[in-house]
């Protein structure tokens, strides 16, 4: 079981990883003006659109939400077979799971809603000379953007959904206490890959900064393998070196709490 467990973690921690880091890449091309006598604009760029957009705010709300009505209920009328019933329904069983979905999915659209101003890149764009190729500037850029919002916002709000149950599926398919299952999904693992990634992050952006050699190379990152030779040169790792090293060290720490938890 313990093999069982670690593998599933490893899945896991490799799918939060990828959609955390998941965007769509909305290409947008700047056009060329003479300011003086210098040209500028007549480049590519890209404007990243995040999968999980809300990241962990959504499962927070909805969890605060879906049990302060079982607390009250609970709490407040104490020794009512109907009010241990309706605090049971909220607490667990596919009621609960239906409403928590439910919740999610409402908070990730109200948090990019809120948030996410395809108006306002739109007008951007068009003030610095930009557009997105086969859109028309202004309002048709909004409503695109808009669009595929929307829709990577419906694959976030699934994700989320299934990090926010897998810990009651697992703790009542496979027996584990709920303490340890707490591990393999929820605002927990979120929260700890998000905060190890922007580590990893941060850590990079200083090595780019102080040119480190070993793992950078004429101040960026390079796509190569990564082995002996490329090491030696000063070559950087590669982007899929780099994921794995993430995966490796959420695995070590996540994997060590949990088996120190089931095994008391």
């Amino acid at each position: 079981v313990l093999v069982l467990l670690v593998f599933f973690l490893i899945v896991v921690i490799a799918a939060v990883i990828t959609i955390t880091q998941g965007v769509r890449k909305i290409t947008v091309q700047y056009a060329k003006r003479v300011v003086g006598r210098k040209m500028y604009g007549g480049q590519t760029q890209y404007m990243p659109l995040k999968v999980n957009y809300a990241g962990v705010m959504p499962i927070i709300f909805a969890w605060a939400l879906l049990l302060f009505p079982a607390t009250i209920v609970q709490y407040g009328f104490k020794g009512s077979p109907t009010a241990n019933r309706i605090a049971s329904a909220l607490s667990t069983g596919w009621p609960h799971y239906v409403a928590l979905a439910a919740m999610i999915f409402f908070f990730s659209y109200f948090w990019v809603a809120t948030q996410f101003q395809p108006v306002q890149i739109a007008d951007d764009l068009k003030k610095y000379g930009g557009y997105i190729p086969g859109v028309r500037p202004g309002k048709p850029t909004a409503d695109f953007l808009d669009f595929t919002m929307t829709r990577l916002t419906f694959a976030g709000a699934i994700f989320l959904t299934l990090i926010a149950v897998l810990p009651s599926l697992l703790s009542q398919s496979l027996n584990v206490p709920m303490i340890t299952a707490q591990f393999f999904g929820g605002t927990s693992l979120l929260i700890i890959v998000g905060v190890m990634l922007d580590t990893m992050r941060q850590v990079e952006t200083h090595l780019i900064q102080r040119h480190y050699d070993g793992f950078l190379r004429k101040g960026r990152i390079r796509g190569r393998s990564f082995d002996r030779a490329s090491y030696a040169r000063g070559d950087a790792a590669a982007s899929g070196t780099l994921m794995w090293l993430y995966v490796g060290i959420a695995v070590l720490v996540i994997a060590g709490v949990a088996i120190f938890l089931y095994g008391r």
